[in-house]
Protein backbone atom coordinates (compact mmCIF):
# COMPACT_ATOMS: atom_id res chain seq x y z
CA UNK A 1 0.00 0.00 0.00
CA UNK A 2 1.43 3.30 -1.04
CA UNK A 3 1.79 6.00 1.55
CA UNK A 4 1.20 9.62 0.74
CA UNK A 5 4.29 11.78 1.05
CA UNK A 6 4.48 13.72 4.27
CA UNK A 7 4.83 17.46 4.31
CA UNK A 8 5.56 19.72 7.22
CA UNK A 9 2.41 21.09 8.85
CA UNK A 10 3.37 24.63 8.07
CA UNK A 11 3.67 23.80 4.38
CA UNK A 12 0.22 22.22 4.32
CA UNK A 13 -1.27 25.22 6.03
CA UNK A 14 0.39 27.55 3.55
CA UNK A 15 -0.84 25.46 0.63
CA UNK A 16 -4.38 25.34 2.02
CA UNK A 17 -4.34 29.07 2.63
CA UNK A 18 -3.07 29.70 -0.89
CA UNK A 19 -5.81 27.54 -2.40
CA UNK A 20 -8.62 29.13 -0.42
CA UNK A 21 -7.69 32.73 -1.10
CA UNK A 22 -9.24 32.94 -4.60
CA UNK A 23 -12.59 31.56 -3.38
CA UNK A 24 -12.67 33.98 -0.46
CA UNK A 25 -11.78 36.90 -2.69
CA UNK A 26 -14.39 35.88 -5.25
CA UNK A 27 -17.06 35.50 -2.57
CA UNK A 28 -16.13 38.84 -1.03
CA UNK A 29 -16.28 40.57 -4.43
CA UNK A 30 -19.68 39.08 -5.19
CA UNK A 31 -20.99 40.17 -1.78
CA UNK A 32 -19.71 43.70 -2.28
CA UNK A 33 -21.30 43.83 -5.73
CA UNK A 34 -24.61 42.62 -4.27
CA UNK A 35 -24.42 45.26 -1.55
CA UNK A 36 -23.60 48.01 -4.05
CA UNK A 37 -26.56 47.09 -6.28
CA UNK A 38 -28.83 46.74 -3.25
CA UNK A 39 -27.89 50.23 -2.03
CA UNK A 40 -28.47 51.68 -5.51
CA UNK A 41 -31.86 49.95 -5.65
CA UNK A 42 -32.67 51.37 -2.20
CA UNK A 43 -31.76 54.88 -3.36
CA UNK A 44 -34.02 54.43 -6.38
CA UNK A 45 -36.85 53.27 -4.10
CA UNK A 46 -36.39 56.34 -1.88
CA UNK A 47 -36.58 58.56 -4.97
CA UNK A 48 -39.79 56.79 -5.98
CA UNK A 49 -41.27 57.30 -2.51
CA UNK A 50 -40.25 60.96 -2.57
CA UNK A 51 -41.79 61.43 -6.02
CA UNK A 52 -45.05 59.75 -5.05
CA UNK A 53 -45.31 61.84 -1.89
CA UNK A 54 -44.13 65.14 -3.40
CA UNK A 55 -47.54 66.42 -4.52
CA UNK A 56 -49.35 65.57 -1.25
CA UNK A 57 -46.43 67.01 0.79
CA UNK A 58 -45.59 69.98 -1.44
CA UNK A 59 -47.00 72.44 1.11
CA UNK A 60 -44.57 71.03 3.66
CA UNK A 61 -41.53 71.43 1.38
CA UNK A 62 -42.73 74.90 0.36
CA UNK A 63 -43.03 76.19 3.92
CA UNK A 64 -39.93 74.52 5.37
CA UNK A 65 -37.43 76.86 3.72
CA UNK A 66 -35.70 77.73 6.98
CA UNK A 67 -36.61 74.61 8.99
CA UNK A 68 -33.64 73.46 11.05
CA UNK A 69 -32.69 70.36 13.00
CA UNK A 70 -30.69 71.41 16.05
CA UNK A 71 -28.37 69.22 18.07
CA UNK A 72 -25.57 69.82 20.54
CA UNK A 73 -22.23 68.10 20.98
CA UNK A 74 -20.07 67.92 24.08
CA UNK A 75 -19.20 71.23 25.70
CA UNK A 76 -21.15 73.19 23.09
CA UNK A 77 -24.32 71.97 24.78
CA UNK A 78 -23.34 73.43 28.12
CA UNK A 79 -22.57 76.80 26.54
CA UNK A 80 -25.90 76.82 24.75
CA UNK A 81 -24.64 76.99 21.15
CA UNK A 82 -26.59 74.39 19.15
CA UNK A 83 -25.46 73.36 15.69
CA UNK A 84 -28.15 73.84 13.06
CA UNK A 85 -28.60 72.36 9.59
CA UNK A 86 -31.04 74.24 7.33
CA UNK A 87 -33.28 72.42 4.85
CA UNK A 88 -33.10 74.07 1.42
CA UNK A 89 -36.16 74.93 -0.62
CA UNK A 90 -36.42 72.17 -3.21
CA UNK A 91 -39.72 73.21 -4.79
CA UNK A 92 -38.23 75.46 -7.52
CA UNK A 93 -36.05 72.54 -8.64
CA UNK A 94 -38.47 69.61 -8.37
CA UNK A 95 -41.55 71.47 -9.61
CA UNK A 96 -40.03 71.23 -13.06
CA UNK A 97 -40.23 67.41 -13.02
CA UNK A 98 -43.87 67.48 -11.97
CA UNK A 99 -44.79 70.11 -14.55
CA UNK A 100 -45.83 72.57 -11.81
CA UNK A 101 -46.12 76.22 -12.84
CA UNK A 102 -47.31 79.37 -11.10
CA UNK A 103 -51.04 79.90 -11.29
CA UNK A 104 -51.51 83.12 -13.24
CA UNK A 105 -54.44 84.37 -11.16
CA UNK A 106 -52.93 83.83 -7.73
CA UNK A 107 -49.50 84.94 -8.94
CA UNK A 108 -51.02 88.20 -10.22
CA UNK A 109 -52.78 88.64 -6.89
CA UNK A 110 -49.56 88.29 -4.88
CA UNK A 111 -47.69 90.58 -7.26
CA UNK A 112 -50.29 93.32 -6.65
CA UNK A 113 -49.92 92.83 -2.90
CA UNK A 114 -46.15 93.15 -3.23
CA UNK A 115 -46.53 96.37 -5.24
CA UNK A 116 -48.82 97.86 -2.60
CA UNK A 117 -46.43 96.81 0.15
CA UNK A 118 -43.50 98.45 -1.62
CA UNK A 119 -45.52 101.63 -2.16
CA UNK A 120 -46.57 101.78 1.48
CA UNK A 121 -43.00 101.26 2.63
CA UNK A 122 -41.98 104.27 0.53
CA UNK A 123 -44.65 106.72 1.67
CA UNK A 124 -45.41 105.30 5.13
CA UNK A 125 -48.71 104.25 6.75
CA UNK A 126 -49.70 107.82 7.60
CA UNK A 127 -49.72 108.89 3.94
CA UNK A 128 -51.75 105.97 2.58
CA UNK A 129 -55.09 107.83 2.47
CA UNK A 130 -53.55 110.73 0.52
CA UNK A 131 -52.00 108.48 -2.19
CA UNK A 132 -54.10 108.19 -5.34
CA UNK A 133 -51.77 105.53 -6.76
CA UNK A 134 -52.24 103.32 -3.69
CA UNK A 135 -56.01 103.68 -3.98
CA UNK A 136 -55.94 102.50 -7.61
CA UNK A 137 -53.95 99.44 -6.69
CA UNK A 138 -56.19 98.68 -3.71
CA UNK A 139 -59.26 98.95 -5.91
CA UNK A 140 -57.77 96.48 -8.36
CA UNK A 141 -56.82 94.20 -5.48
CA UNK A 142 -60.40 94.25 -4.14
CA UNK A 143 -61.56 93.21 -7.59
CA UNK A 144 -59.04 90.39 -7.74
CA UNK A 145 -60.14 89.19 -4.28
CA UNK A 146 -63.76 88.89 -5.42
CA UNK A 147 -62.69 87.08 -8.60
CA UNK A 148 -60.53 84.66 -6.57
CA UNK A 149 -63.50 83.76 -4.37
CA UNK A 150 -65.91 83.40 -7.31
CA UNK A 151 -63.70 81.52 -9.79
CA UNK A 152 -61.77 79.37 -7.28
CA UNK A 153 -58.37 79.11 -9.03
CA UNK A 154 -57.36 76.57 -6.35
CA UNK A 155 -59.55 73.86 -7.83
CA UNK A 156 -57.08 72.72 -10.53
CA UNK A 157 -54.41 72.02 -7.90
CA UNK A 158 -56.96 70.39 -5.59
CA UNK A 159 -56.34 73.16 -3.06
CA UNK A 160 -59.92 74.31 -2.54
CA UNK A 161 -59.47 73.58 1.15
CA UNK A 162 -56.79 76.27 1.33
CA UNK A 163 -59.18 78.77 -0.24
CA UNK A 164 -61.73 77.98 2.48
CA UNK A 165 -59.03 78.37 5.13
CA UNK A 166 -58.00 81.84 3.97
CA UNK A 167 -61.66 82.91 3.72
CA UNK A 168 -62.27 81.79 7.29
CA UNK A 169 -59.15 83.54 8.51
CA UNK A 170 -60.20 86.78 6.84
CA UNK A 171 -63.74 86.51 8.27
CA UNK A 172 -62.31 86.04 11.74
CA UNK A 173 -59.87 88.93 11.29
CA UNK A 174 -62.39 91.40 9.86
CA UNK A 175 -65.63 91.27 11.76
CA UNK A 176 -68.75 92.13 9.74
CA UNK A 177 -72.46 91.53 10.43
CA UNK A 178 -73.00 89.06 7.59
CA UNK A 179 -69.72 87.25 8.13
CA UNK A 180 -69.03 87.49 4.41
CA UNK A 181 -65.57 86.70 3.07
CA UNK A 182 -66.05 89.07 0.15
CA UNK A 183 -66.99 91.98 2.42
CA UNK A 184 -64.06 91.16 4.70
CA UNK A 185 -61.60 91.33 1.80
CA UNK A 186 -63.18 94.53 0.52
CA UNK A 187 -62.83 96.15 3.92
CA UNK A 188 -59.30 94.86 4.44
CA UNK A 189 -58.00 96.27 1.14
CA UNK A 190 -58.99 99.88 1.83
CA UNK A 191 -56.86 102.93 2.59
CA UNK A 192 -58.88 103.61 5.73
CA UNK A 193 -58.33 100.13 7.25
CA UNK A 194 -54.61 99.89 6.46
CA UNK A 195 -53.98 103.43 7.73
CA UNK A 196 -55.92 102.93 10.97
CA UNK A 197 -54.33 99.60 11.94
CA UNK A 198 -50.83 98.61 12.83
CA UNK A 199 -48.45 96.76 10.55
CA UNK A 200 -49.18 93.46 12.35
CA UNK A 201 -52.96 93.80 11.87
CA UNK A 202 -52.61 94.91 8.25
CA UNK A 203 -50.02 93.62 5.81
CA UNK A 204 -48.30 91.64 8.58
CA UNK A 205 -51.45 89.56 9.07
CA UNK A 206 -51.74 88.99 5.32
CA UNK A 207 -48.11 87.90 4.98
CA UNK A 208 -48.22 85.42 7.88
CA UNK A 209 -51.76 84.01 7.55
CA UNK A 210 -53.10 84.55 4.01
CA UNK A 211 -50.08 84.68 1.74
CA UNK A 212 -48.72 81.16 2.61
CA UNK A 213 -52.08 79.64 1.69
CA UNK A 214 -52.18 81.47 -1.65
CA UNK A 215 -48.57 80.45 -2.40
CA UNK A 216 -49.53 76.77 -2.22
CA UNK A 217 -51.69 77.13 -5.34
CA UNK A 218 -50.19 76.16 -8.69
CA UNK A 219 -51.05 75.17 -12.22
CA UNK A 220 -50.21 71.74 -13.61
CA UNK A 221 -50.76 71.14 -17.32
CA UNK A 222 -52.27 67.94 -18.72
CA UNK A 223 -50.36 65.96 -21.33
CA UNK A 224 -51.59 64.26 -24.47
CA UNK A 225 -52.19 61.04 -22.54
CA UNK A 226 -54.85 62.76 -20.45
CA UNK A 227 -52.69 62.72 -17.30
CA UNK A 228 -50.79 65.48 -15.53
CA UNK A 229 -47.34 66.15 -16.92
CA UNK A 230 -44.79 64.05 -15.00
CA UNK A 231 -41.10 63.99 -15.94
CA UNK A 232 -39.92 61.61 -13.22
CA UNK A 233 -38.97 59.23 -16.02
CA UNK A 234 -35.97 61.44 -16.75
CA UNK A 235 -34.65 60.74 -13.24
CA UNK A 236 -35.63 57.07 -13.37
CA UNK A 237 -34.19 56.35 -16.83
CA UNK A 238 -30.51 55.93 -15.74
CA UNK A 239 -31.65 53.43 -13.11
CA UNK A 240 -33.66 51.61 -15.79
CA UNK A 241 -30.53 51.30 -17.96
CA UNK A 242 -28.46 50.07 -15.01
CA UNK A 243 -30.96 47.52 -13.70
CA UNK A 244 -31.92 46.40 -17.22
CA UNK A 245 -28.29 45.69 -18.10
CA UNK A 246 -27.75 43.91 -14.80
CA UNK A 247 -30.92 41.83 -15.30
CA UNK A 248 -29.85 40.66 -18.75
CA UNK A 249 -26.31 39.85 -17.56
CA UNK A 250 -27.49 37.99 -14.46
CA UNK A 251 -30.05 35.87 -16.29
CA UNK A 252 -27.58 35.09 -19.09
CA UNK A 253 -25.03 33.88 -16.55
CA UNK A 254 -27.70 31.77 -14.82
CA UNK A 255 -28.65 30.14 -18.14
CA UNK A 256 -24.97 29.42 -18.87
CA UNK A 257 -24.32 28.06 -15.40
CA UNK A 258 -27.21 25.57 -15.52
CA UNK A 259 -27.26 23.22 -18.47
CA UNK A 260 -30.58 22.84 -20.25
CA UNK A 261 -31.90 26.13 -18.87
CA UNK A 262 -33.02 28.63 -21.48
CA UNK A 263 -32.35 32.32 -21.13
CA UNK A 264 -36.08 33.08 -21.06
CA UNK A 265 -36.60 30.56 -18.27
CA UNK A 266 -33.62 31.95 -16.35
CA UNK A 267 -35.39 35.31 -16.29
CA UNK A 268 -38.08 33.72 -14.12
CA UNK A 269 -35.41 33.09 -11.48
CA UNK A 270 -35.12 36.87 -11.08
CA UNK A 271 -38.81 37.64 -11.50
CA UNK A 272 -38.76 40.24 -8.73
CA UNK A 273 -36.27 42.42 -10.66
CA UNK A 274 -38.98 43.06 -13.28
CA UNK A 275 -40.52 45.61 -10.89
CA UNK A 276 -37.34 47.70 -11.21
CA UNK A 277 -37.85 47.97 -14.96
CA UNK A 278 -41.54 48.79 -15.39
CA UNK A 279 -42.62 52.46 -15.12
CA UNK A 280 -46.00 51.54 -13.59
CA UNK A 281 -46.75 50.79 -9.95
CA UNK A 282 -43.28 51.92 -8.94
CA UNK A 283 -44.15 51.41 -5.26
CA UNK A 284 -43.88 47.64 -5.93
CA UNK A 285 -40.11 48.11 -6.14
CA UNK A 286 -40.11 47.57 -2.40
CA UNK A 287 -40.25 43.83 -3.23
CA UNK A 288 -36.95 43.56 -5.17
CA UNK A 289 -35.26 46.07 -2.88
CA UNK A 290 -36.17 44.04 0.21
CA UNK A 291 -35.03 40.80 -1.41
CA UNK A 292 -31.75 42.36 -2.57
CA UNK A 293 -31.03 43.78 0.89
CA UNK A 294 -31.56 40.31 2.31
CA UNK A 295 -29.32 38.66 -0.30
CA UNK A 296 -26.62 41.24 0.39
CA UNK A 297 -26.87 40.45 4.13
CA UNK A 298 -27.67 44.06 4.93
CA UNK A 299 -30.90 43.02 6.68
CA UNK A 300 -32.02 39.70 8.17
CA UNK A 301 -35.07 38.34 6.39
CA UNK A 302 -35.07 34.88 7.98
CA UNK A 303 -37.71 35.80 10.57
CA UNK A 304 -39.90 37.57 8.01
CA UNK A 305 -39.53 34.69 5.54
CA UNK A 306 -40.46 32.15 8.19
CA UNK A 307 -43.53 34.12 9.25
CA UNK A 308 -44.65 34.64 5.65
CA UNK A 309 -44.22 30.94 4.94
CA UNK A 310 -46.15 30.02 8.08
CA UNK A 311 -48.93 32.45 7.25
CA UNK A 312 -49.11 31.10 3.71
CA UNK A 313 -49.27 27.52 4.93
CA UNK A 314 -51.90 28.39 7.51
CA UNK A 315 -54.04 30.14 4.89
CA UNK A 316 -54.07 27.29 2.38
CA UNK A 317 -53.59 24.19 4.54
CA UNK A 318 -57.23 23.98 5.56
CA UNK A 319 -58.62 24.36 2.04
CA UNK A 320 -55.99 22.09 0.48
CA UNK A 321 -56.61 19.37 3.06
CA UNK A 322 -60.36 19.48 2.55
CA UNK A 323 -60.03 19.41 -1.24
CA UNK A 324 -57.55 16.50 -1.28
CA UNK A 325 -59.42 14.35 1.23
CA UNK A 326 -62.82 14.96 -0.31
CA UNK A 327 -61.47 14.32 -3.81
CA UNK A 328 -59.99 10.98 -2.72
CA UNK A 329 -63.23 9.94 -1.05
CA UNK A 330 -65.23 10.96 -4.12
CA UNK A 331 -62.95 8.87 -6.33
CA UNK A 332 -63.42 5.84 -4.06
CA UNK A 333 -67.20 6.34 -4.06
CA UNK A 334 -67.20 6.65 -7.84
CA UNK A 335 -65.20 3.43 -8.19
CA UNK A 336 -67.65 1.60 -5.96
CA UNK A 337 -70.65 2.99 -7.85
CA UNK A 338 -69.14 1.93 -11.20
CA UNK A 339 -68.87 -1.67 -9.95
CA UNK A 340 -65.09 -1.81 -9.99
CA UNK A 341 -65.12 -4.03 -6.90
CA UNK A 342 -66.89 -6.76 -8.91
CA UNK A 343 -64.37 -6.34 -11.75
CA UNK A 344 -61.48 -6.62 -9.33
CA UNK A 345 -62.85 -9.78 -7.74
CA UNK A 346 -63.44 -11.30 -11.18
CA UNK A 347 -59.93 -10.44 -12.31
CA UNK A 348 -58.49 -12.06 -9.21
CA UNK A 349 -59.74 -15.43 -10.44
CA UNK A 350 -58.24 -15.29 -13.92
CA UNK A 351 -55.21 -13.08 -13.37
CA UNK A 352 -52.06 -14.95 -12.30
CA UNK A 353 -50.63 -13.82 -9.00
CA UNK A 354 -47.19 -12.26 -9.36
CA UNK A 355 -44.79 -13.15 -6.56
CA UNK A 356 -41.87 -10.73 -6.31
CA UNK A 357 -39.78 -12.40 -3.58
CA UNK A 358 -40.89 -16.08 -3.39
CA UNK A 359 -42.51 -15.38 -0.03
CA UNK A 360 -46.11 -15.78 1.08
CA UNK A 361 -46.46 -12.53 2.97
CA UNK A 362 -49.89 -13.41 4.36
CA UNK A 363 -48.62 -16.64 5.91
CA UNK A 364 -45.52 -14.94 7.27
CA UNK A 365 -47.53 -12.13 8.82
CA UNK A 366 -49.97 -14.63 10.32
CA UNK A 367 -47.10 -16.63 11.82
CA UNK A 368 -45.46 -13.51 13.26
CA UNK A 369 -48.71 -12.32 14.84
CA UNK A 370 -49.55 -15.74 16.31
CA UNK A 371 -46.01 -16.19 17.66
CA UNK A 372 -46.02 -12.76 19.24
CA UNK A 373 -49.37 -13.56 20.82
CA UNK A 374 -48.15 -16.88 22.26
CA UNK A 375 -44.74 -15.70 23.46
CA UNK A 376 -45.53 -12.23 24.79
CA UNK A 377 -49.24 -11.48 24.94
CA UNK A 378 -50.82 -14.67 26.40
CA UNK A 379 -48.46 -14.98 29.40
CA UNK A 380 -49.26 -11.40 30.44
CA UNK A 381 -53.03 -11.71 30.10
CA UNK A 382 -53.30 -15.33 31.36
CA UNK A 383 -54.73 -14.37 34.81
CA UNK A 384 -57.45 -12.29 33.18
CA UNK A 385 -58.29 -15.04 30.68
CA UNK A 386 -58.43 -17.69 33.42
CA UNK A 387 -60.68 -15.48 35.53
CA UNK A 388 -63.03 -14.95 32.57
CA UNK A 389 -63.05 -18.66 31.71
CA UNK A 390 -63.74 -19.56 35.39
CA UNK A 391 -66.70 -17.22 35.34
CA UNK A 392 -68.24 -18.88 32.29
CA UNK A 393 -67.54 -22.44 33.57
CA UNK A 394 -69.12 -21.64 36.93
CA UNK A 395 -72.18 -20.23 35.18
CA UNK A 396 -72.43 -23.38 33.02
CA UNK A 397 -72.14 -25.73 35.96
CA UNK A 398 -74.62 -23.82 38.09
CA UNK A 399 -77.19 -23.81 35.28
CA UNK A 400 -77.01 -27.60 34.80
CA UNK A 401 -79.87 -29.68 36.31
CA UNK A 402 -77.41 -32.19 37.79
CA UNK A 403 -75.64 -29.53 39.82
CA UNK A 404 -78.94 -28.08 41.03
CA UNK A 405 -80.06 -31.55 42.23
CA UNK A 406 -76.76 -32.17 44.10
CA UNK A 407 -76.39 -28.65 45.43
CA UNK A 408 -77.27 -29.69 49.02
CA UNK A 409 -74.65 -32.45 49.16
CA UNK A 410 -71.98 -31.56 51.79
CA UNK A 411 -68.58 -30.64 50.32
CA UNK A 412 -69.87 -30.25 46.80
CA UNK A 413 -69.12 -26.48 46.70
CA UNK A 414 -65.42 -27.01 47.43
CA UNK A 415 -65.29 -29.83 44.91
CA UNK A 416 -66.95 -27.62 42.28
CA UNK A 417 -64.38 -24.88 42.87
CA UNK A 418 -61.44 -27.27 42.49
CA UNK A 419 -63.02 -28.82 39.42
CA UNK A 420 -63.48 -25.41 37.80
CA UNK A 421 -59.89 -24.34 38.43
CA UNK A 422 -58.50 -27.63 37.11
CA UNK A 423 -60.74 -27.53 34.06
CA UNK A 424 -59.82 -23.95 33.18
CA UNK A 425 -56.12 -24.65 33.67
CA UNK A 426 -56.26 -27.69 31.39
CA UNK A 427 -58.24 -25.83 28.72
CA UNK A 428 -55.81 -22.87 28.71
CA UNK A 429 -52.73 -25.11 28.58
CA UNK A 430 -54.24 -27.18 25.80
CA UNK A 431 -55.06 -24.04 23.85
CA UNK A 432 -51.59 -22.62 24.48
CA UNK A 433 -49.84 -25.83 23.47
CA UNK A 434 -52.02 -26.12 20.37
CA UNK A 435 -51.22 -22.61 19.20
CA UNK A 436 -47.55 -23.04 20.05
CA UNK A 437 -47.43 -26.25 18.05
CA UNK A 438 -49.15 -24.49 15.18
CA UNK A 439 -46.38 -21.94 14.79
CA UNK A 440 -43.55 -24.48 14.85
CA UNK A 441 -41.79 -25.18 11.57
CA UNK A 442 -43.88 -27.93 10.10
CA UNK A 443 -44.17 -28.31 6.31
CA UNK A 444 -47.44 -30.20 6.62
CA UNK A 445 -48.92 -27.52 8.92
CA UNK A 446 -47.72 -24.78 6.62
CA UNK A 447 -49.37 -26.46 3.65
CA UNK A 448 -52.61 -26.92 5.56
CA UNK A 449 -52.55 -23.25 6.69
CA UNK A 450 -51.92 -22.07 3.13
CA UNK A 451 -54.76 -24.24 1.87
CA UNK A 452 -57.00 -22.86 4.61
CA UNK A 453 -56.23 -19.26 3.72
CA UNK A 454 -56.74 -19.97 0.00
CA UNK A 455 -60.14 -21.54 0.63
CA UNK A 456 -61.01 -18.64 2.95
CA UNK A 457 -60.27 -16.09 0.22
CA UNK A 458 -62.20 -18.07 -2.39
CA UNK A 459 -65.24 -18.62 -0.19
CA UNK A 460 -65.20 -15.02 1.03
CA UNK A 461 -64.85 -13.69 -2.54
CA UNK A 462 -67.64 -15.93 -3.81
CA UNK A 463 -69.91 -14.84 -0.99
CA UNK A 464 -69.15 -11.16 -1.57
CA UNK A 465 -69.84 -11.48 -5.29
CA UNK A 466 -73.43 -12.50 -4.75
CA UNK A 467 -75.72 -9.75 -6.02
CA UNK A 468 -77.51 -8.94 -2.77
CA UNK A 469 -74.39 -9.09 -0.65
CA UNK A 470 -72.36 -6.96 -3.10
CA UNK A 471 -75.05 -4.28 -3.30
CA UNK A 472 -75.27 -4.18 0.47
CA UNK A 473 -71.50 -3.84 0.83
CA UNK A 474 -71.34 -1.11 -1.81
CA UNK A 475 -74.15 0.82 -0.15
CA UNK A 476 -72.59 0.54 3.33
CA UNK A 477 -69.11 1.60 2.14
CA UNK A 478 -70.50 4.56 0.16
CA UNK A 479 -72.66 5.68 3.10
CA UNK A 480 -69.73 5.34 5.51
CA UNK A 481 -67.49 7.43 3.25
CA UNK A 482 -70.18 10.12 3.06
CA UNK A 483 -70.43 10.19 6.85
CA UNK A 484 -66.63 10.34 7.00
CA UNK A 485 -66.63 13.44 4.79
CA UNK A 486 -69.28 15.16 6.91
CA UNK A 487 -67.84 14.31 10.32
CA UNK A 488 -64.05 13.84 10.12
CA UNK A 489 -63.25 16.25 7.29
CA UNK A 490 -65.25 18.96 9.01
CA UNK A 491 -63.42 18.23 12.24
CA UNK A 492 -60.14 18.48 10.32
CA UNK A 493 -61.16 21.86 8.88
CA UNK A 494 -61.94 23.16 12.35
CA UNK A 495 -58.52 22.13 13.65
CA UNK A 496 -56.46 25.02 15.01
CA UNK A 497 -53.76 25.29 12.34
CA UNK A 498 -51.90 27.94 14.34
CA UNK A 499 -51.34 25.42 17.13
CA UNK A 500 -50.11 22.86 14.61
CA UNK A 501 -47.65 25.39 13.19
CA UNK A 502 -46.45 26.27 16.71
CA UNK A 503 -45.87 22.59 17.45
CA UNK A 504 -43.99 22.23 14.17
CA UNK A 505 -41.72 25.18 15.03
CA UNK A 506 -41.07 23.75 18.50
CA UNK A 507 -40.14 20.34 17.07
CA UNK A 508 -37.85 21.95 14.48
CA UNK A 509 -36.17 24.06 17.16
CA UNK A 510 -35.55 21.02 19.38
CA UNK A 511 -34.11 19.16 16.42
CA UNK A 512 -31.74 22.04 15.64
CA UNK A 513 -30.62 22.24 19.27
Amino acid sequence: MLESPSFPMSSLQKLEKFVKIPNKVKTRRILWFERLMAIIALINLLLVVFDLSYIPLRDFWLHQKIQVFSFSIGPIKSKGFPLSIPIPDITPFYDQFKGIEDNRDTKKYLDKVEQIENQINKIGLSSIEESIEVEKKLKELRKLSLEMIDTNPFQVANKTGNLEKLKNKMRKHIQNPDKSAKESFEEFWTQKYLASHSQEEGLGFFNTEIKPLIETNYYRPIGENGEFVDLFGLIDFPYFILFGTEFLARTWLISRRHSGLKWQNAMLWRWYDIFLLIPLWRWLRIIPVTIRLGQAKLIDLSVITREIRSGFVASIAQEMTEVVVIQIINEVQGSISRGEITKWLSQQEVRPYIDLNDTDEVSELTTIMVKMTVDQVLPKIRPDLEALMKHYVDMGIKQSTLYQGLQNVPGLGQFQKQLTEELVKNIFEALYDGINTLIQEDPVADELLEHLLKNLREVLGAEIKTKDRLQEIQYLITAWLEEFKINYVRRLSEEDLDKILDETRAIRQRFQE
